[in-house]
């Protein structure tokens, strides 16, 4: 199977991952359901792993997203795998009542830890909260001029057919942004990144949210994530325009844009 993925790579074949469950191999049913389970499974615990795993860098990343965002009233934005609202609650923030944001999760589970986060933070009411999948989104053509997802992409089964949809939703004009880990580009970094991530993050999710597996399932993830310039390719051939990346921490996270005309 492993052949057959490379070569199917190799042949420009579309969402070359759907068979592969971190470094499982599995069919794509079962990737999606074992996905959504990792996520029942973390999601009361998902925020503060965030801020454990990273030393509460991944906060940086999300609000140097926002700010290449640029945020203005009066849009519709759309937050796909934003379950527990990182990203639409910064939006918020940014252009106030005077926006549409929606958030969509495959879980419910982490849709619901957001809607109480939202409670928390004195925005219950100020957001649209749905269940759906990334390949398959409920909403109609042309309908959002963001679409933002952020370390959701590499959970998703079929990466270009989610590109398609994202593409599909965005009115002309629409952006399209994606925060996701990525490859590191310094190989010295690049090692110790995977020691700390195959040695020390599991251990952390076994102590933290008493869950190894998934967290091994994170880890492994990550590498399965295609490399900054392959992403932009598969985003030109979904439809997207000046499709392009930006490395933030040498790599070890990216944010892909493109634009829909």
């Amino acid at each position: 199977m492993t052949q057959n993925r490379e070569q199917n790579k190799a042949n420009g074949t579309a969402n070359p991952e759907q068979e592969w469950f971190g470094e499982r191999n599995v069919s794509a049913t079962e990737k999606t359901k074992l996905v959504q389970g990792v996520f029942d499974s973390v999601a009361d615990k998902y925020d503060l792993m965030n801020d454990v795993m990273s030393g509460g860098v991944h906060r940086l990343w999300k609000d140097r997203l926002i700010r290449m965002i640029r945020p203005r009233p009066h849009l519709r934005y759309l937050d796909v795998a934003g379950g527990t609202g990182d990203i639409s609650f910064r939006i918020r923030k940014k252009v106030g009542d005077d926006a549409r944001i929606t958030l969509c999760d495959l879980d419910e589970q982490m849709l619901r830890v957001g809607r109480d986060r939202s409670i928390d933070q004195g925005m219950m009411g100020q957001f649209e909260w749905i269940t759906g999948n990334a390949e398959s989104l409920p909403l109609p053509d042309n309908s959002v001029d963001v679409y933002t997802i952020a370390f959701g992409l590499r959970n998703v089964t079929r990466i270009d057919t989610a590109l398609r949809e994202a593409a599909r939703v965005l009115a002309p004009g629409g952006r399209f942004f994606c925060l996701e880990f990525s490859h590191v580009t310094d190989p010295g970094l690049a090692k110790i990144y995977d020691e700390y991530s195959y040695r020390v993050i599991p251990k952390m999710g076994e102590m933290i949210a008493k869950d190894r597996d998934s967290y091994q399932y994170l880890v492994e993830s990550i590498r399965k994530m295609p490399k900054q310039q392959e992403l932009v390719d598969r985003m030109l051939k979904a439809g997207f325009l000046r499709a392009k990346y930006t490395n933030l921490s040498y790599g070890l996270v990216a944010i892909h844009e493109g634009l829909v005309l």
